[in-house]
């Protein structure tokens, strides 16, 4: 007969804190948040900044959606703002990166 596996009761704040965020996932929850975030962010500004002018490019009287203005043939890419956009999420997600190579190396996951 088989004895059943001892339960191991992790003592100390730093081993209770890793059971944590190994049980529940939070690491992965987190990274998964964050990086989602920066790239609704990232979405956003590429509709914003090339996908809309382009509309009011091809569509007379839809250059302006926000204050309904009508002009014509003078669109404004802003394609700092989407670079600005894509630098931010390609940092983010690098120090996520960082954060979980980490983590796994204290063996947290």
């Amino acid at each position: 007969m088989k004895s059943l596996p001892r339960l191991v009761i992790p003592h100390g704040l730093w081993n209770e804190f890793k059971d944590f965020l190994s049980k529940y996932r939070i690491l992965s929850l987190a990274a998964g948040f964050v990086l989602g975030l920066y790239l609704g962010t990232l979405v956003q500004s590429l509709v914003k900044d090339f996908i809309l002018p382009a509309i009011g490019l091809a569509v007379p009287g839809l250059a302006d959606l926000a204050s309904y203005q009508t002009t014509v043939l003078k669109q404004v890419f802003h394609e700092g703002d989407f670079l600005v956009s894509l630098v931010t999420f390609i940092i983010v997600a690098f120090v996520v990166f960082l954060i979980v190579k980490v983590a796994k190396r204290w063996s947290i996951e």
